[in-house]
């Protein structure tokens, strides 16, 4: 590639960090990172949940749309944040993103809670927005960069699926600070919103101490970095009683020193280089995100209109469904490292279609209650949670290194976008609960949709489980035969 991004008057580095990554053991490093950069998923659901209560409602006086757009400028934030900092983080590092986009969110959603108006508050929900977007950039990237590989699977997806622990949390302490009993309507509100960064105080210390990707340090021309980030690694992992098995000198790569990557250098090897990972990317994130944001955001309308329980009640029947999507993950993942990305991302996809299917049937023929149609939602969840986390970990592992936060930045954005008209069309398919007619075929399309994206990950996907990031996708800067690639 003879492009300003890869420096070709050097010498090459000859290097074994990613086969010294890979080959690690199990320790409380390892817990460490999973801790300390997975608990932005956590935040996001808790932030959700808080806001979408909308205590603040009555302090302001909005109607109904004003506080529709307090969530809508939060995800407008979650795209700008993801575009801009996913690029900083492929360019400036993972670490300095990561510490830097998490203090972002913790200064705007405190600052949301002192808001004084309206216009105060949705400036904060911006800015918060745009530090969890830069999260699921670069915290992807780093997990995927010192996770080894064969418990890279099963680590990316249950830290994914967090996000539903998260929400449940926020539904929790929505019961006891949105209590007009406890608190004054404008005080509650308020206090929540400190909940978050009281937390991410506490991991931002825990963050200082995870160490900068060594396959980051390594194609940025800071070999002799990465190898001593690699010896302390290796130290810490001795120390905790892990063996390490020697790495054949066969095992290294060689490597041009990278810069920023140009633009259209990204769009030839998303369009022409691998149209089909990028199919199966796309495809994805806009199927998951479109059934998700379809069923999430209508939930309570469906109870209310259809099964006459009141909004507080509705709650309630929230945390199974949450719960649902938090075990899924975790039970799940294993097999992806296992059984194979492809065959679970099938299996997880067309499961979740399958069983939304035969609700719909049931719930046209009217035959279920609020209880039967929420335990329906959680075994179809169950599986598609674990499909959905999967979509983020796909986009994160079959690119090239040097542009993987930006690739998953884009692939995030267009998730988004596409989930972003769910909930009006699901909206308008609940109507006023006389009709099934609507939402039953809304239900249908949500299942189609799933298991489509089940059958092109299967056809057109990757077989990237206990594979090296690198024998997955050769490194933009990959010395071959005298040039770098």
């Amino acid at each position: 590639m003879s492009t300003t991004d890869v420096h070709e008057d050097t010498a090459p580095i000859r290097s074994l960090v990613p086969a010294r990554m890979d080959r690690l053991p199990w320790t409380r490093f390892h817990w460490s990172i999973v801790v300390g950069l997975g608990f932005s998923w956590v935040l996001d659901g808790l932030e959700i949940q808080i806001v979408a209560s909308a205590g603040f409602q009555k302090e302001f006086g909005l109607a109904a749309a004003e506080v529709g757009i307090t969530a809508t400028v939060y995800l407008i934030g979650q795209v700008i944040g993801a575009l801009v900092f996913g690029r900083l983080s492929d360019r400036l590092g993972r670490k300095k993103l990561f510490l830097l986009t998490l203090a972002i969110y913790l200064i705007a959603s405190g600052l949301a809670g002192l808001a004084p108006n309206y216009e105060i508050l949705l400036v904060c929900r911006f800015i918060a927005g745009a530090g969890i977007g830069g999260e699921y950039a670069a915290i992807n990237s780093a997990i995927d960069e010192l996770i080894p590989a064969k418990y890279r699977g099963r680590v990316d997806i249950a830290i994914n699926g967090t996000y539903w622990g998260g929400a449940a949390l926020g539904t929790a302490f929505n019961f006891f600070f949105l209590n007009e009993s406890i608190f004054a309507e404008n005080v509650g509100w308020r206090l929540a919103f400190f909940i978050g960064p009281v937390l991410g105080i506490l991991i931002i210390f825990l963050r200082r101490h995870i160490p900068e990707s060594p396959r980051w340090l390594m194609t940025h021309g800071r070999e002799e970095e990465a190898e001593r980030t690699v010896d302390d690694i290796e130290g810490r992992v001795e120390r905790e009683g892990g063996t390490l098995e020697k790495v054949d000198d066969s095992q290294a790569i060689e490597l041009k020193t990278t810069g920023s990557i140009p633009f259209r250098v990204i769009a030839r090897v998303l369009l022409k280089d691998y149209p089909k990972r990028t199919l199966v990317g796309a495809t994805m994130m806009i199927t998951q995100s479109f059934l998700y944001n379809a069923i999430f955001f209508t939930y309570a309308l469906v109870l209310q209109n259809f099964y006459g329980l009141d909004s507080s009640t509705t709650q309630l029947y929230f945390f199974p469904f949450a719960i649902g999507n938090l075990v899924g993950p975790f039970v799940l993942g294993h097999f992806f490292d296992v059984w194979g990305r492809r065959n679970m991302i099938l299996l997880t996809y067309g499961v979740s279609g399958v069983v939304l299917a035969i609700s719909a049937v049931l719930f046209q023929a009217d035959m279920l209650t609020a209880t039967t149609q929420t335990i329906f939602w959680c075994v179809a969840f169950f599986f598609a949670s674990a499909g959905a986390s999967s979509a983020y970990l796909t986009v994160s592992e079959i690119f090239p290194l040097e542009l993987r936060s930006q690739a998953i930045s884009y692939f995030f954005i267009i998730g988004q976008l596409a989930g972003a008209f769910a909930p009006t069309i699901y909206g308008i398919l609940v109507g006023d609960g006389t009709d099934r007619g609507p939402l039953t075929i809304g239900y249908f399309l949500g299942a189609a949709i799933m298991i489509v994206g089940g059958i092109v990950a299967k056809i057109f996907g990757v077989d990237a489980e206990r594979q090296s990031l690198e024998a997955i996708t050769k490194p933009l800067s990959l010395y071959e035969t005298g040039t770098a690639r």
